[in-house]
């Protein structure tokens, strides 16, 4: 298809005045496209659900989720990658964006990088890619040459490709196992996909890191339990953790704490399951350290 034809390339007819409105019904106006959002990648459930059970399996045999897009694509991918670090306490190398161009395209864009096919499989091949990985190919026009390419690779190599667009039939849902088609209509400002469409892929990036984490066990209820206190603010922080989902005391949870040797997951099953560390490990260790597994099977 060519460009002119895609969905993200179309005019807008919502936004056709936004240029001579008031500032009150230009916000307006961007609201009620945006609400079209979480509809577009409502009807994408089933396909995200698929990703994110493909990614975990692969993610707890020691494999990595890599990023791969260009210009605003890209940037989101690089950001999913770098917020997994601090929020779920990951290794960097677990998790890594890559955008056409390099380092540097995050901030300003590089001439034709992301036309070229090769790059996108040189980028991963620096990786040293392999069947345990998996590549989220990002593209709002669904046709970027760097993401194909990049994708093409990853299928040689044996790893999970994903891929996540805002049209339908996209180029680079042809190159993945699982293809996720957001189509969230022409944007407010013809052509700016920073708009709506990554709007969209935020969401979707959101939602399979987040689901990979929590298939991980790092998340126990709905509370984030890889905290690492390494200073006071944050042993009192983990005691609050602790405290909020065992129903101890303060002091209690700081005690296990004490006893787990500061490992967070470690006192939530000490107390949860009234047994002491050396238990409590060899428990965790039977559920691949899933917190909630441990807690369901005992």
């Amino acid at each position: 298809m060519a460009i002119k034809d895609l969905t993200t390339e179309q005019r807008n007819p919502a936004s056709m005045h936004i240029d001579t409105v008031s500032t009150a019904e230009m916000v307006k106006i961007m609201n009620e496209e945006d609400k079209k959002v979480a509809i577009a990648v409502g009807t994408q459930d089933a396909q995200i659900a698929k990703a994110i059970d493909g990614a975990a399996e692969r993610y707890k045999k020691g494999g990595r989720l890599v990023y791969i897009g260009a210009g605003t694509s890209g940037r989101l991918g690089v950001l999913d990658a770098a917020e997994l670090v601090p929020t779920y306490g990951i290794k960097p190398e677990r998790a890594i964006g890559l955008i056409a161009g390099g380092q540097g395209a995050m901030y300003k864009a590089v001439e034709g990088a992301e036309d070229d096919t090769d790059l996108g499989a040189k980028d991963l091949k620096k990786l040293n890619l392999n069947e345990k990985d998996t590549v989220l190919g990002i593209a709002a026009s669904g046709r970027t040459p760097y993401v194909i390419g990049g994708l093409e690779y990853a299928n040689k190599v044996g790893a999970l490709t994903i891929s996540i667009a805002c049209v339908k039939d996209s180029e680079i849902g042809k190159h993945a196992n699982i293809a996720i088609e957001a189509v969230v209509g022409p944007e407010i400002v013809t052509g700016s996909t920073r708009m709506k469409a990554g709007t969209a892929q935020k969401m979707i990036l959101n939602m399979i890191s987040t689901g990979v984490m929590i298939r991980q066990g790092k998340v126990f209820e709905n509370v984030m339990i890889d905290v690492l206190p390494t200073n006071s603010k944050l042993v009192d922080r983990a005691g609050r953790i602790i405290s909020a989902v065992t129903a101890a005391t303060q002091e209690q949870a700081l005690e296990a704490l004490k006893k787990a040797d500061n490992d967070v997951p470690l006192a939530i099953t000490m107390i949860k399951t009234k047994t002491d560390k050396a238990a409590a490990q060899k428990l965790l260790e039977q559920y691949n350290g899933n917190v909630s597994e441990v807690i369901k099977n005992n």
